[in-house]
């Protein structure tokens, strides 16, 4: 247990974030494909990482979660500056996102394909690994995670309207503008939170929000409830699945994810085709 508990609470709690940021972002951009590596945070939080890992020697945990954390608000931040002139409008964040998650996907690529013996530990950290989870780290991941899940449920009222369009939400006295940055903002903090326990590679934030509506939950405030024990449930299975599937050689959490993901996400378009 002592082993098991720290990987089971990080793996929750990175399904509780990654699955809340999918469904505002869904909801957000009116875009049932969206997810939280659009935005380019992952990327983001990879980047900051891969520079810790070939800077510094043997770096710790806590420091290896604040250079990810550094690397996300970057991307928050060039995301936020180039969606300003438009207003905030959700497609051109996503572009945005998207680009940027293809810029830094290829810096990172061409760093691990240097030969050098610390890309291999950027590959296992891409991997959505929880190997160095501990309890001290774990517990305040937890924590983290139920503090923005409850900064979640103060824009529930947002996420009803705002997908009405601008015009709707404008009638009932929401500030569009301010609403999306705020939303935006949280599912950043949410993404870089999540990926800086399990790692980038997670398919969680596009296939919790859709397993909610799959139940029949279509209101902001039940599917976010929803989408969140559906991402805590998919995660902390997948740790399991990991440790257990090729005893006593390990997977990583978030690849066993999107090794169910991928084919989800394939499943879903052969629907919508």
């Amino acid at each position: 247990m002592p082993w098991r508990l720290p990987r089971m609470l990080a793996a929750l709690a990175a399904g509780l974030m990654l699955a809340a940021a999918g469904l505002i972002l869904q909801r957000l951009t009116a875009n049932e494909m969206a997810s939280p590596e659009v935005l380019g945070v992952s990327a983001g939080a990879t980047m900051g990482m891969a520079a810790l890992v070939f800077l510094v020697t043997a770096p710790a945990l806590p420091l290896q979660m604040g250079s990810a954390a550094l690397g996300a608000m970057a991307v928050l931040l060039v995301i936020l500056a180039l969606g300003w002139r438009s207003g905030f409008l959700p497609e051109r964040i996503v572009l945005a996102g998207i680009a940027l998650n293809a810029l830094l996907d290829a810096v990172v690529a061409v760093l691990s394909a240097t030969g050098d013996p610390r890309a291999l530990k950027l590959l296992n950290w891409i991997a959505g690994s929880t190997y160095g989870v501990t309890l001290e780290t774990a517990l305040p991941a937890l924590g983290l995670a139920v503090l923005l899940l409850g900064l979640c449920t103060l824009t529930l009222r947002w996420l009803d309207i705002l997908p009405l369009g601008r015009a709707a939400a404008q009638a009932v006295g929401i500030a569009v503008q301010p609403a999306r940055i705020t939303l935006f903002s949280l599912a950043v903090l949410l993404t870089a939170a999540g990926t800086m326990i399990v790692g980038p590679l997670s398919f969680v934030g596009l296939m919790a929000p859709h397993i909610a509506r799959e139940l029949g939950l279509i209101r902001a405030r039940s599917q976010l409830f929803g989408a969140v024990l559906a991402g805590a449930v998919v995660m902390v299975l997948a740790d399991w699945i990991g440790r257990n599937l090729a005893f006593p050689y390990q997977l990583p959490a978030g690849l066993v994810s999107a090794l169910v993901g991928a084919p989800f996400l394939m499943l879903l378009l052969r629907r919508r085709g």
